[in-house]
């Protein structure tokens, strides 16, 4: 499934690493991933989130707060009998570890940027296939996919439709216009409502859009700024704003917008 990133010839499991045929080798970490990062494509020494931000991300969706999110991907996906899925821009991999749960016969393999999110992730998951490296240069072979899903995550088109399979699926997860809209108003003097529009990917045509909207009702406030600490409206905050918000939010909107897409 692998290619290399250096020269895209394809990878070959050789005991405990990943070998080309130009003999560029990746060894596959303790956790059991592997890292498809070279230096030349990192935008900083660590790319990706943060350690705290990850831990407060891992925190709070393992807590099940976003658990109707993971269900409705997860049950939109059994639809389309998916064989071959990758989880683009996993994260610490809660996502990836529900749909693995739903699709016991689906291989699974997720990415993402950040070192720190993909340790998570091989940790909690041994049965998926992790790996570091960039959204931007999939490191894999050409049609190894029959599915993608991209939860927030940036992409370039061509590069998705150079790993998918002919008739294969992209399935985005965006925000809807209420999404965190009492944050929202907390660091804006005039908030405004996320944009609805069916995004055009090229390459892709649009077959269908899944809305999710519902209430998180908070009774403590550690909960709330776990929730603040994985969004990128934390850095409008002050810590003592952070503090003082989660003392007082007691319910805040969540609105997803879902929306498959096939290749053309």
């Amino acid at each position: 499934m692998y290619q290399c990133p250096l020269c895209q010839n394809p990878l070959v499991l050789d005991n405990k690493l990943y070998r080309c045929a130009q003999n560029h080798c990746f060894d596959i970490a303790k956790e059991g991933y592997v890292n498809l990062l070279p230096v030349q494509q990192k935008n900083s020494k660590a790319p990706g989130d943060n350690k705290e931000m990850m831990q407060a991300r891992r925190d709070f969706l393992h807590a099940g707060w976003y658990q109707p999110l993971a269900d409705a991907v997860a049950k939109l996906l059994q639809q389309y009998n998916v064989k071959q899925l990758l989880d683009l821009g996993c994260g610490e991999g809660y996502y990836s570890g529900r749909i693995q749960q739903a699709l016991p016969d689906c291989q699974l393999h997720g990415l993402d940027i950040s070192k720190t999110a993909i340790k998570f992730a091989a940790k909690a998951n041994k049965q998926i296939s992790f790996c570091v490296a960039s959204a931007y240069k999939l490191p894999f072979i050409d049609n190894a996919f029959d599915s993608i899903v991209r939860i927030y995550a940036p992409s370039e088109a061509t590069e998705l439709a150079r790993v998918l399979q002919q008739d294969g699926y992209l399935l985005t997860v965006t925000p809807g216009p209420q999404h965190l809209f009492e944050i929202k108003q907390a660091v804006y003097a005039n908030p405004r409502l996320h944009d609805d529009a069916i995004e055009a990917i090229a390459g892709f045509k649009h077959i269908k859009r899944q809305s999710l909207s519902f209430n998180l009702n908070f009774e403590q406030a550690s909960d709330v700024l776990a929730l603040i600490q994985m969004v990128p409206l934390a850095w409008k905050f002050t810590p003592e704003q952070k503090h003082q918000f989660a003392k007082q939010a007691k319910s805040i909107s969540i609105d997803f917008l879902l929306d498959l897409y096939q290749l053309a």
